[in-house]
C-alpha cells in the first residue's frame, strides 16, 4: 500500500514538474504587439497624465452632480457628459468639460453664471457621481476581475488590490500589463512577488491599461491530485511563483 502511494507521489511530482515546464508559456508574438521590459514600457503621452499626483479629469459619459449655492432650482442637477465631452446646464447652455477637473469646471460655470443677471456671486460645486471614461481592466487570476476607475495615481499593486487580490492559482511572476501609446501596442511582464519583497518599485498603471494575472497550471494539478489521492506521509513541494 505504501509502495503504491510512493509510486503515486512520484508520478504526481513528475507530472507537476512537466506542468511547470509547460506552464512557462510563450508570451508575445501577436501582430503589432511589442513585448518590452518593465523599465521600457512607455508612459502614455497625454497632457493630463503629466503630474505624479493627478486629480481626476472628466471624460465622455461621466456623470456629474452640480449645485449652485443659494439656488434650489440650480442645485442637485445630475448631468451626463456627452460623447464629445460637453454638458448642458441651465442659464449657461453647453460647456466644454472634457479634460477638466471638477474644480476647473466649477470655475468655468461660475464665470458663465456671473455673466448673466439671474445669479449674483455664484458659488458652484461639482462632484463626480459615476466614472466611465478613465478605467483599467484587471483580469486573469484575481478574485474579482473587472473594469475599475482610475482615481488619481494608481499602481499595479493598488489595481490588483482593487480586484480583491490574486487567487490561489495565480502565477505572481507572470503579470502582464498591456498598453497602447501613440498607436503602438506594448506589453510588459511584472513579478508582483518581487514587488512585494521590495526588489523593485510598484509601477504606475494608467487609464486604458489591461492587467492580466497569470495562471499556475502546476498549482491546479496539485490541487486535483490532493483531492483524489490519500496521503499517509507529508508531501512538500516547491512551486515556482
Amino acid at each position: 500500500m505504501i509502495r503504491g502511494i510512493s509510486l503515486a507521489l512520484a508520478c504526481a511530482v513528475a507530472s507537476l514538474g512537466l506542468a511547470g515546464c509547460a506552464g512557462s508559456s510563450h508570451v508575445g508574438g501577436a501582430q503589432g504587439l511589442s513585448l518590452t521590459t518593465r523599465e521600457a514600457l512607455p508612459t502614455p503621452s497625454l497632457q493630463d497624465l503629466g503630474a505624479s499626483d493627478r486629480p481626476y479629469r472628466v471624460g465622455p459619459f461621466d456623470r456629474l452632480t452640480d449645485d449652485v449655492f443659494g439656488s434650489e432650482a440650480l442645485s442637485k442637477q445630475e448631468i451626463q457628459v456627452d460623447a464629445s465631452g460637453r454638458m448642458s446646464f441651465p442659464l449657461i447652455g453647453t460647456v466644454e468639460v472634457a479634460g477638466k477637473t471638477p474644480g476647473e469646471i466649477e470655475e468655468t460655470m461660475e464665470k458663465l453664471l456671473a455673466q448673466g443677471r439671474f445669479v449674483r456671486h455664484p458659488q458652484v460645486t461639482v462632484n463626480l457621481k459615476e466614472i466611465v471614461s478613465q478605467t483599467v481592466t484587471i483580469g486573469g487570476e484575481v478574485r474579482e476581475p473587472g473594469v475599475y476607475p482610475v482615481l488619481g495615481r494608481m499602481t499595479l499593486m493598488r489595481g490588483i488590490a482593487r480586484a480583491k487580490g490574486v487567487t490561489e492559482f495565480s502565477k505572481k511572476s507572470e503579470v502582464l500589463v498591456f498598453r497602447t501609446v501613440g498607436g503602438q501596442d506594448y506589453a510588459a511582464i511584472y513579478d508582483i512577488g518581487a514587488i512585494q519583497r521590495g526588489v523593485y518599485g510598484d509601477p504606475e498603471i494608467f487609464a486604458n491599461d489591461v492587467v492580466m494575472v497569470g495562471d499556475s497550471q502546476a498549482r491546479r494539478l496539485f490541487r486535483d491530485f490532493m483531492q483524489t489521492t490519500p496521503l499517509l506521509a507529508p508531501l512538500i513541494l516547491l512551486f515556482r511563483n
